[in-house]
């Protein structure tokens, strides 16, 4: 699997100077990043007239560079800059762009709107003035760009800074992802996302973006069993176990076993139920990965199956009101273990575990390392935190997954991969990219049986 990392404002600055260290300027660094901005503006532009607001750091550089870029491609351009360039290449970058510079809005109004007024060092609101500017032109513009970040939005975790912001319809990330593009609310004040490379370097234990995984055939002597036997506890509402296995069908694994008494009609032909006692069932050592949680009830019994299964499986994924039974003498570290929780079972781990932190990022980090599992925090900024440390954080999924059931489909995806051979962290970057793929085949309005059967679609995605 491919991922692309994103990086914070400390990690960006120094991949920065790693490439100043050998042998580029400021000034040089800064035409390739706004030149390669400038060109995704001229295509978006196509033609037309574009507004650049700049501000005084080199982000506001950025925008001289792109002004002055467009106008060599023959778009009408206005530069719009409230306070004086302030670093020696924005200064230089204002120098080469030798036309008119506007202090205010003054009413002006064209096409496009680029936004180079601060980047992603912000770390405090824009004064009034500077948010009334932006808001301003924001309106007056039909399509709006922020380049690198969009300004009054924290780099390292996506908050707003200002109360009130504009909704741009393009984010271009300069050299490297940061964690605001892909963590609410900012994400959603950004519109579509694209990077320009810059040419930064690995960084190491730098965060990663999930991306495509990629998969193979089955080998000519493949058997059900060599392909990994998938087996998932159901309880009081067999429902959602079922559509967790259905899921689980149509993502690689051999064999799915459902362990729960057959009282639920959803169930395809191909899916095996096992009705025994469930000590009994889960002590097939052919058995390579557990799902335990979606239907699960959270009364005694529930309470003696999620034992039973941290017990006796030799991998585990834990879900929905498994995740509200779950607690230290519950858990078994001899095993991998992946968590699936939505926020607010993610707070109800946090408290279990003893966990504590200012952000829904750092709660599931942290976490993960407390617990040993990795920790799959779900919802519409999906956060993956190994146990070590590293963090995987989704790309955006189509909004239509916010149905019921969806996590059920997730889960059931999950233990598929782990009994297919994926180590936990793997497992569940593979089950997002597939859940999100799915939702996107699943067109709108769907139901989350329709997005199970969308599976088989999104793993052939991957191959």
């Amino acid at each position: 699997m491919t991922l692309s990392q994103i990086l914070t404002v400390a990690q960006m600055q120094a991949a920065e100077q790693a490439i100043f260290d050998t042998g580029t300027s400021v000034e040089d660094l800064m035409e390739i990043a706004a030149g390669g901005a400038a060109e995704w503006i001229r295509r978006v532009a196509a033609g037309r007239s574009v507004t650049v607001l700049c501000g005084p750091g080199n982000n506001g550089g950025d925008g001289y560079v792109i002004a002055r870029r467009l106008r060599e491609f023959g778009n009408s351009v206005q530069v719009i800059a409230p306070l004086p360039a302030a670093t020696d290449a924005a200064r230089t970058a204002r120098a080469r762009w030798d036309a008119e510079v506007l202090s205010s809005g003054n009413g002006t109004g064209n096409d496009i709107l680029v936004d180079c007024l601060f980047g992603s060092g912000l770390a405090r609101p824009l004064s009034p003035e500077h948010a009334v500017l932006l808001l301003d032109l924001a309106e007056r513009h039909s399509f709006c760009v922020a380049v690198d970040l969009p300004s009054g939005v924290a780099s390292d975790d996506g908050a707003l800074l200002n109360d009130r912001l504009p909704r741009y319809d393009l984010t271009l990330a300069l050299g490297a992802w940061k964690f605001a593009h892909f963590s609410m609310p900012g994400r959603a004040h950004m519109g579509q996302l694209r990077l320009v490379p810059i040419g930064v370097a690995q960084v190491e234990n730098a965060a990663r973006l999930v991306e495509r995984p990629r998969f193979a055939a089955p080998a000519s002597d493949s058997h059900k069993y060599r392909r990994g036997l998938a087996a998932i506890v159901g309880g009081e509402m067999p429902g959602a176990a079922a559509l967790a296995s259905e899921a689980a069908q149509r993502s690689g694994s051999g064999y799915v076993k459902l362990f729960a008494k057959r009282n639920h009609p959803a169930s395809g032909a191909g899916l095996v139920w096992d009705e025994g006692p469930l000590s009994e069932a889960l002590g097939d050592d052919r058995i390579n990965a557990v799902l335990v949680g979606p239907g699960l009830g959270r009364g005694g019994a529930a309470k003696d199956a999620l034992g039973t299964a941290t017990r006796m499986a030799s991998a585990l994924v834990v879900d929905a009101d498994a995740l509200h039974l779950l607690s230290p003498i519950l858990l078994n570290r001899e095993i991998p273990i992946l968590a699936t929780p939505h926020d607010g079972e993610l707070e109800v781990l946090c408290r279990s575990f003893s966990v504590i932190g200012e952000t829904r990022m750092a709660r599931a980090r942290a976490l993960a390392m407390a617990s040993g599992m990795v920790v799959c925090a779900k919802g519409p900024d999906t956060i993956i935190a190994n146990s070590d440390g590293s963090l995987a954080i989704a790309p955006p999924a189509p909004t239509w997954l916010s149905v019921a059931g969806s996590g059920d489909v997730l889960a059931g995806i999950a233990v598929s991969r782990m009994a297919s051979g994926s180590d936990p962290f793997t497992a569940a970057c593979e089950a997002v990219w597939i859940h999100g793929e799915a939702a996107r085949l699943s067109g709108t309005a769907f139901t989350a049986d329709e997005l199970a059967m969308s599976v088989s679609a999104a793993f052939d995605a991957c191959l």
